[in-house]
């Protein structure tokens, strides 16, 4: 099942960009990923309460409540980074160079989670950076 939701992650994902390529025409970009952020929060808080998942805000424990934060902080960066650069540049290009996150992210899990480092990862990072580097040049 997971992969059925990395599959629609990617779509919505690749719709992301398109879309907000299409809608920060003419307006800042922090004012767009505002707005984009409000947006998500309240969908985000509207599926917590349908699922009657509210209840559970009190088991969180310090360790988790600290790390969720300091990624909401890392998105937050990146939505604001992401957004002026699809502003200004051109989204065939962006798109591709904020997709070498999957490699930063693999590096990341081989050395902060210590999960395990196959060939096939590194080959398959490899190929994602060469393609990356291919698409933008």
């Amino acid at each position: 099942m997971w992969i059925v939701y990395a599959l629609l992650s990617a779509l919505f994902a690749a719709l992301t960009s398109i879309l907000a390529k299409i809608g920060i025409e003419n307006i800042n970009s922090n004012l767009a990923t505002a707005i984009r952020t409000v947006v998500v929060l309240i969908m985000s808080w509207a599926i917590v309460f349908a699922t009657g998942k509210n209840n559970d805000i009190a088991t969180i424990g310090y360790k988790n409540l600290l790390f969720l934060i300091l990624s909401g902080i890392a998105t937050g960066l990146s939505w604001l980074c992401y957004y002026r650069a699809l502003q200004i540049g051109e989204a065939s290009k962006v798109i591709p160079i904020d997709k070498l996150s999957l490699v930063i992210g693999m590096v990341l899990a081989f050395t902060v989670l210590r999960e395990t480092m196959t060939a096939k990862t590194i080959i398959g990072g490899i190929l994602i950076t060469i393609g990356t580097i291919i698409l933008i040049f």
